[in-house]
């Protein structure tokens, strides 16, 4: 089952509108870009060429430079945008779905979509953990992912012993690809596994797992 998330969020509407007044195809553009930059990361690296970038999203190279100083600028913009949808995917399975673990199993396949286990080791080294911007992005997806957790928990359909630091080692190793990239019909498996994944979730657990429940915290600190 694969769930849909909400394109943006009105916060996010407005954000844009508060940038520095950038026409419609303008913006078009911009968002292009980083769609563009999202999916051949995942498929060539971080280093894939601009030139590259800018052919997958239809602009010459003067556009995406009007748009991006340089790599480091759009990798940023890249993971805003990661963290960003993410985050609404939770909110919006959250909102809309009546069952507490249907939402939570909905933000799961979901998120797949976003590419995570392929892009957090491509661009956590490129980044500025620091980065207001990215503080933001952070606790808005931290907050995200709890709720959804924390209804879900509360309804008492998922068992209590995790975090959500838990549920996102799980689905960033899930969803890396495999070692040469031969495997067809990857996301067919990605879905099937984290169908897996989620029913071991289910209250009442079945063991005891090692160890404590791990918070997104936990996971910064122990890099």
């Amino acid at each position: 089952m694969r769930g849909e998330c909400a394109a943006v969020t009105a916060t996010e509407r407005r954000a844009k509108t508060e940038q520095p007044r950038l026409r419609a195809d303008a913006l078009r553009n911009r968002e292009r870009i980083i769609a563009a930059a999202r999916e051949t990361m995942v498929e060539f690296g971080a280093e894939v060429p601009l030139d590259e970038i800018a052919r997958r999203a239809g602009v010459g190279n003067a556009t995406l430079y009007r748009h991006f100083a340089d790599r480091l600028e759009l990798i940023h913009h890249v993971t805003l945008s990661v963290m960003s949808r993410t985050a609404v995917c939770a909110e919006s399975a959250l909102a809309e779905e009546p069952d507490a673990f249907r939402a939570l199993t909905r933000f799961v396949h979901a998120a797949v979509e976003e590419r995570i286990g392929a892009l957090c080791p491509l661009l956590s080294e490129s980044i500025d953990p620091a980065h207001p911007d990215l503080l933001a992005a952070r606790e808005r997806l931290e907050a995200a992912v709890e709720a959804v957790m924390a209804a879900a928990r509360d309804s008492g359909q998922l068992r209590t012993d995790i975090a959500v630091g838990d549920l996102m080692v799980a689905l960033t190793q899930l969803t890396r690809p495999l070692p040469g990239g031969g495997c067809l019909d990857f996301d067919k498996f990605v879905h099937r596994h984290l169908q897996l994944f989620l029913d071991g979730l289910l209250a009442p657990a079945r063991s005891e797992l090692p160890g404590t429940a791990a918070t997104l915290g936990d996971l910064r600190r122990r890099r």
